[in-house]
């Protein structure tokens, strides 16, 4: 027995070669259903005899598109009168769904095959408002193939549990500040291809940062889950930072795949050894392809709020395990030379989220915003990396100095503790400088930016004196009393400009709301920077955090506060064109799509920087 099946099995792959070394009378149909009813949904198949490339369907305009083209190969061998054939047919599937009454006509499709281009038949589908009162049967197919399929085949199906994703937290109740891990893991039993992402889910209340790098292999492991083994990987790994305490809800991942599906055929040969031979599913299983739409389950996090007794008051809000540290390039100068001082954080934690430090210089110091510089890099357990500030001091007048010691303080995860760090203390020693008097002025945070444009006692004037007419005095003229009010005037007015200056000034929100696109600009020109060197991980973080920043500033909307819904309602308060809150919003799901989304995302940077450009730009005339 086990000798003639495997002669079997060397004729069939005998019959096999020689059907394909030999030319065949290659045909390309058209099938579907000539009847159909309003609503009601219908196959259209394209099937080729052949190994065809580049198909290229027709368009359906008077259908609406459910799915394809689904492609599927099929294969059977025949014995007729101890005659054996084989044959081979690819086939090329659209799910239509017929929207209203008429007759209406399906456009041939086309496919290569041997670098010749074959057209299929053109279809007339009437479409009927009650299936089953015309007198041909709605379900009746004129085509012969059509026919085979209907008996011989079983349509492709995919059970629920085949694929599926899941949303995992390493930590479901973690305390304010404290890094946890999402991770989105798919579970398959077939094969699947073309994952899109429809989706991302949002996360308000958290700051967050992808773990996965760009192109980065999937890590892939098998699972048994009732009794049924797996394919496990994870596509999705994001790293959140609870911004307040409070139950928050994390809403599901949404994607698409294909999946690759077996769909059994029956061969009948007439011989009953021939059918239950080649009936098995070595010969007898063709495959389909089938768009699956999956869903996550959202997560509910509990975040705890940091213990309240014994806070610090320098504790801004660090939590994790840090060291501080501090260096100075010179101690001992003379007056208008610069000092570098830096101050640098490093550590695990929300390391991003310390923007600041309790620095105090002596008042004869000329101080400068700090220059943040950050080195983060993602690991397995969250995120690590060094901030560092550093400054420039000038100091002005000679003498010796003392620069008191800088605390940072943080909440110790490992020690359940607040933990205070404190630089040494620094002398400097200022002696007087040459130039001490003359007039200097900064344009940056460098000393190269320090320029001289003070100069020399000009030289007294040798010209002749001008000459006036007695009993013309300066004193008691129009021109006297003017000078007295005039400065008079002058002073109340610039008591009432500094006055409103330092009163918008102290207005936070005012002055972000002003800055609101200039911030916004420089983060797109730091954006076109990455976008020429092609760095495209920088140059999706600028353009988020220009888009974000931009809605948190310009509305007054904490950022923790901002989702799609908050800058909807924001920019509807505004009064701003419906079609540029599209817009907008479209631009933010792009920028989130292309900075998460596995694949090439150099094809999406000109496409993302000029919508980000443009929008912003909208918006600000629209709020004019």
């Amino acid at each position: 027995m086990m000798i003639r099946r495997i002669i079997i099995i060397v004729a069939g792959m005998i019959f096999l070669s020689l059907g394909t070394g030999h030319a065949q009378n290659v045909t390309f149909e058209a099938s579907a259903k000539t009847v159909v009813g309003v609503g009601e949904t219908f196959a259209v198949s394209f099937t080729v005899n052949a190994q065809g490339v580049i198909f290229r369907g027709p368009a359906f305009p008077n259908f609406m598109v459910i799915s394809g083209p689904n492609g599927s190969t099929s294969s059977s061998i025949r014995m007729i009168n101890g005659r054996t054939t084989m044959s081979i047919a690819n086939s090329y599937s659209y799910y239509l769904q017929a929207t209203k009454e008429g007759s209406y006509e399906i456009q041939p499709a086309t496919i290569t095959v041997d670098n010749k281009v074959y057209k299929s038949n053109s279809l007339t589908i009437k479409v009927i408002q009650n299936p089953g009162s015309s007198g041909q049967n709605p379900g009746q197919n004129t085509s012969p193939q059509n026919r085979n399929q209907q008996q011989g085949q079983t349509g492709p199906q995919s059970a629920s549990n085949d694929v599926f994703v899941k949303a995992f937290i390493s930590n479901a109740a973690p305390l304010q500040g404290e890094g946890i891990i999402v991770t989105y893991k798919i579970f398959t039993k077939v094969p699947i291809s073309q994952i899109a992402f429809t989706k991302l889910s949002s996360f308000p209340g958290f700051w967050s940062q992808n773990l996965m790098k760009e192109n980065e292999k999937n890590n892939q492991s098998t699972q048994i889950i009732d009794g049924q083994q797996y394919v496990v990987a994870d596509i999705r790994k994001i790293v959140l930072f609870p911004l307040k305490s409070g139950t928050l809800t994390i809403d599901p991942l949404e994607l698409q795949c294909v999946a690759q599906v077996k769909r059994p055929t029956k061969t009948r040969t007439g011989d009953p050894f021939f059918d239950d031979f080649f009936n098995d599913s070595f010969f007898n299983n063709s495959y389909s392809t089938i768009e699956k739409s999956l869903k996550s389950n959202p997560l509910v996090v509990n975040v705890k709020p940091l213990p309240a007794e014994n806070i610090p008051v320098g504790f801004n809000g660090a939590v994790g395990t840090f060291s501080f540290n501090s260096t100075i390039d010179k101690t001992k100068l003379k007056t208008n030379d610069a000092i570098n001082l830096k101050f640098t954080v490093s550590g695990e934690g929300n390391i991003q989220l310390i923007d600041k430090l309790d620095m105090t210089f002596p008042p004869d110091f000329e101080t400068y915003d700090p220059k943040i510089t950050s080195a983060i890099n993602p690991i397995s357990s969250g995120i690590a990396g060094t901030q560092t500030f550093e400054y420039l001091v000038i100091p002005r007048k000679p003498g010796n100095f003392t620069l008191k010691p800088v605390t940072f303080t943080y909440f110790d995860l490992k020690k359940r503790q607040y933990v205070s760090i404190s630089t040494p203390q620094y002398a400097i020693n200022v002696e007087k400088g040459s130039g001490e008097s003359a007039a200097i002025t900064y344009s940056g945070v460098n000393k190269e930016d320090i320029k001289y444009i003070g100069s020399d006692i000009r030289h007294i004037k040798n010209q002749p004196f001008t000459l006036q007419k007695t009993g013309v005095f300066f004193f008691g003229s129009t021109f006297f009393y003017l000078c007295l009010l005039i400065p008079l005037l002058l002073f109340i007015v610039l008591i009432i400009f500094w006055k409103k200056q330092n009163a918008r000034k102290a207005d936070i929100q005012l002055m972000k709301n002003r800055k609101a696109t200039k911030v916004a600009r420089n983060r797109l020109r730091k954006a076109e920077k990455f976008l020429k060197e092609q760095n495209k991980e920088e140059f999706y973080i600028e353009i988020s955090q220009a888009l974000w920043g931009y809605l948190s500033d310009k509305f007054n909307i904490p950022l923790a506060e901002l989702s799609m819904e908050s800058v909807n309602d924001a920019l509807i308060k505004k009064n701003v064109n419906e079609e540029i809150i599209r817009q907008f919003t479209e631009t933010l799901n792009d920028t989130e799509f292309a900075r998460f989304a596995p694949g090439e995302k150099s094809l999406f940077m000109d496409k993302i920087f000029n919508e980000a450009l443009e929008i912003i730009s909208k918006i600000e005339r629209e709020l004019r």
